[in-house]
C-alpha cells in the first residue's frame, strides 16, 4: 500500500499514477478539503481536524511492504520504525541510516527559529518538474522494492 500524508503534498497525482501502474491501494490522508479521485484503488481518509491526526492514522497503519509519502520528520520516524520505506515529495528517502540526523536537523531548525524573534519563514525553493521526475523515479524504485 501507499500512504500519502496529503495535506499539502504537491505529488499526490505522481503517486496515485504509480499506485495504479502496480496496482496498488493508494490512502490520501488529511484534515479535509481534498477531492475525492475516482480511481477505484485511491481511497481518500479525512481524520479530525487537530495537531496530528493524519499523521497518527498513518502511523497506526503502516509496516514493512508499504510506502509513505510525507515531509514530516517524526511521522517518518514512526513509520521507517514500523518497517515502511518512507519518501519526502523530493524523492528524498528517509531510512534506518538517516532518521537520526533528519531529526536532530529538523529540532535544530526549530530551536534556531524560535531563538530569532525577527526570522520569518522562507516557504524554500519552487517545486520544479524535476523535482516531480526525481519524485517518480524514487517513487517507483520503493514501489518495487517494497514487493519484494
Amino acid at each position: 500500500m501507499i500512504y500519502v500524508d496529503a495535506d499539502a503534498c504537491p505529488v499526490k497525482a505522481e503517486a496515485e499514477r504509480v499506485a495504479t501502474r502496480h496496482g496498488l491501494k493508494m490512502f490520501l490522508v488529511s484534515n479535509g478539503g481534498l477531492r475525492p479521485p475516482a480511481n477505484p484503488l485511491v481511497e481518500t481518509v479525512i481524520v479530525a481536524s487537530g495537531a496530528d491526526e493524519a499523521d497518527m492514522w498513518i502511523a497506526e497503519r503502516c509496516g514493512p511492504g508499504d510506502v509513505v509519502v510525507t515531509a514530516d520528520v517524526p511521522l517518518a520516524a514512526k513509520c521507517v520504525a514500523a518497517g515502511a520505506r518512507v519518501l519526502r515529495h523530493t524523492g528524498e528517502a528517509f531510512t534506518q541510516a538517516n532518521m537520526g540526523q533528519q531529526l536532530a536537523m529538523r529540532d535544530l531548525m526549530a530551536d534556531l527559529r524560535a531563538a530569532s524573534p525577527l526570522a520569518q519563514g522562507g516557504g524554500g525553493k519552487p517545486f520544479t518538474k524535476a523535482d516531480r521526475s526525481r519524485f517518480l523515479d524514487a517513487l517507483e524504485r520503493e514501489v518495487r522494492a517494497a514487493k519484494r
